[in-house]
């Protein structure tokens, strides 16, 4: 059964950097457990190939799966991970500027914060607390300092799914 996981535990983000200076197929996402070293990571699954739809992802013990419902379509993803199925889908197709995220339970809506500049992103309500990801430099999509205040009822896997789409809708690929 998909759903909650009341005996995970839950981790605070701290930021989120690309392993690598010049390509964006490896994430490390840090957490209050270790700021100084990974306690997590969004992986390109096919690293030659430079396919883009499917990626793997571990948040301390927790591991799962980011792939494109349809392949040739960026407007919807499915991000597995234990016990949970998020579906996170643009708000208006085409526009990456808003997402809206859900595991059937809970509902969070992401947005940019402003429009034209993607360095800082936000949730839209505080209905489950607040997740801030921010561009340590702006204009620089490789290092991301995330404030995240959410609930421990947001899981880590909704956690990584905020995560990759801010990563993903503002990076270069080849």
């Amino acid at each position: 059964m998909l759903g909650f996981n009341p005996l995970a535990a839950q981790v605070e983000i701290v930021g989120i950097g690309s392993k690598w200076s010049d390509d964006f197929i490896e994430w490390n996402i840090y957490t209050t457990d270790d700021e100084d070293e990974e306690s997590g990571e969004i992986t390109l699954r096919w690293q030659l190939q430079r396919d883009w739809s499917e990626w793997d992802f571990w948040l301390g013990d927790e591991r799962g799966t980011i792939n494109l419902k349809w392949k040739n379509d960026p407007n919807q993803w499915e991000i597995s991970g234990p016990d949970e199925l998020i579906t996170a889908r643009m708000l208006w197709a085409g526009d990456i500027r808003e997402w809206r995220l859900t595991n059937n339970s809970q509902t969070l809506t992401l947005k940019s914060r402003w429009g034209n500049n993607l360095n800082e992103w936000q949730l839209k309500n505080d209905r489950y607390g607040t997740f801030d990801i921010v561009a340590q430099w702006e204009g620089d999509p490789r290092e991301w300092n995330v404030y995240d205040d959410l609930d421990e009822e947001v899981s880590s896997t909704m956690k990584v799914a905020l995560l990759f789409l801010v990563t993903f809708y503002t990076t270069p690929k080849d």
